[in-house]
């Protein structure tokens, strides 16, 4: 039987990966990946600690979770492809000024 603490852990360090992604990469597309990637590790933490006390709470926040997770997407997406047609770049530092 695997306890708590590792899925704890391991829910810590997926978003602590994720979190590096998204503070070290400049590409939008990456830093989109990298908010997905730390969703998730909320959803590992949310579904053990909902096993662990024995409710149904936690599951019902991670299809929460989930539709979020995919409405940030479908807009993220929208509007990387909106800037590659303005500005035909996916790099943050290309965009130094709000004004398309």
């Amino acid at each position: 039987m695997v306890s708590l603490d590792w899925y704890v852990v391991l829910s810590l360090i997926i978003f602590f990966i994720g979190m590096f992604g998204f503070l070290s990469r400049r590409n939008i597309i990456m830093m989109l990946i990298s908010i997905e990637l730390m969703l998730n590790a909320v959803n590992i933490s949310f579904v053990a600690y909902s096993h662990y006390i024995g409710d149904m709470a936690g599951h019902i926040m991670v299809f929460l979770i989930i539709a979020v997770a995919a409405s940030e997407a479908a807009i993220g997406l929208a509007l990387v492809i909106l800037m590659v047609r303005n500005k035909e770049t996916i790099f943050v530092d290309g965009l130094k000024e709000l004004k398309w």
